[in-house]
């Protein structure tokens, strides 16, 4: 029924939209020039259309967090989401340093090996920095950028590169529990809800993958995205800017740096939303993008 290569506590999966979209995740032996053995990278692929768009996830997370949007997505163009290296259910390779820069060679490869067309680039949380950083150094293979409440002004704290054992356990764990708290801002009640369930069972299952917690302390160790904030200025591509007002987890004037230092964007602001539009707002989040897509001079 699932990909086998995924963890046994995706049977306790009941929700029909999520089974659906765990049963269509594909994995391939990707070849890079990081490890002499091909990485088993997971992703998911739906629709047509002229540009594609690639999804790229937050910290600590998966292709899952885009089971809302990305069904919507493809009912109009092209869509690929793919598991940043050392994150989602991509292979963890013991010889690996998780870093931005690895993050950046995976997913070079990852799009030159099944995708090879320009690209429109969405990026949330994380994957923001990410998408950010792979625009600057290939700016022949991005077409439009998409940032959805984007890291890159706010990153991992200054001293997580310094980090040695157990610190750096602790510190793991640290980040991990602000993500989850910032992916179910706004919707977590007191009593029970199944939809927080789902959402949980969800956002944690990738870290039953083997080597999830060497991955993300090797990844806090390097410091992340922290010398991002001086080059997003660079950024020349058409952007829409996507902010959750609600967002617990990055101050609210990110939005306008970054609207005030790419110089072609547009921001727009995400009423009575939080950190992750793609699962609190998947319709209006993808509306937004349609209409961007459609009208990239602004």
């Amino acid at each position: 029924m699932f990909p086998n290569f995924l963890p046994s506590q995706v049977n306790q999966l009941t929700d029909p939209k999520a089974i659906a979209f765990v049963q269509s995740i594909q994995r391939i032996a990707l070849a890079t020039p990081l490890s002499q053995h091909p990485i088993l990278t997971t992703y998911i692929h739906k629709g047509r259309g002229e540009t594609p768009i690639l999804l790229l996830h937050g910290f600590d997370s998966s292709i899952l967090e885009f089971r809302l949007l990305l069904p919507l997505l493809a009912t109009q163009n092209e869509t690929w989401a793919v598991d940043l290296l050392g994150f989602g259910f991509t292979q963890r390779q013991k010889e690996l340093t998780y870093s931005p820069t690895a993050i950046k060679i995976h997913l070079y490869n990852f799009w030159k090996t099944l995708i090879n067309r320009p690209i429109i680039l969405v990026g949330a949380s994380m994957g923001g920095a990410a998408a950010i950083e792979f625009t600057l150094t290939y700016p022949q293979i991005v077409e439009s950028l998409v940032l959805i409440n984007s890291l890159g002004y706010t990153c991992a704290p200054t001293f997580s590169k310094y980090l040695f054992p157990p610190f750096d356990f602790f510190a793991v764990e640290y980040l991990h529990q602000r993500h989850i708290l910032a992916l179910n801002l706004g919707t977590v009640l007191a009593s029970f809800n199944p939809k927080i369930l789902l959402a949980i069972q969800c956002a944690m299952l990738h870290q039953e993958m083997p080597g999830w917690h060497d991955a993300m302390i090797s990844y806090v160790k390097t410091g992340g995205y922290s010398d991002l904030a001086n080059r997003i200025v660079l950024v020349d591509k058409p952007t829409l800017i996507l902010w959750g007002e609600a967002d617990g987890m990055l101050p609210p004037e990110d939005a306008e740096k970054f609207q005030q230092s790419i110089a072609n964007s547009q921001l727009i602001k995400l009423k009575n939303c939080g950190h992750a539009p793609q699962l609190e707002q998947p319709q209006i989040t993808s509306q937004h993008i349609f209409q961007f897509l459609n009208n990239r001079n602004f």
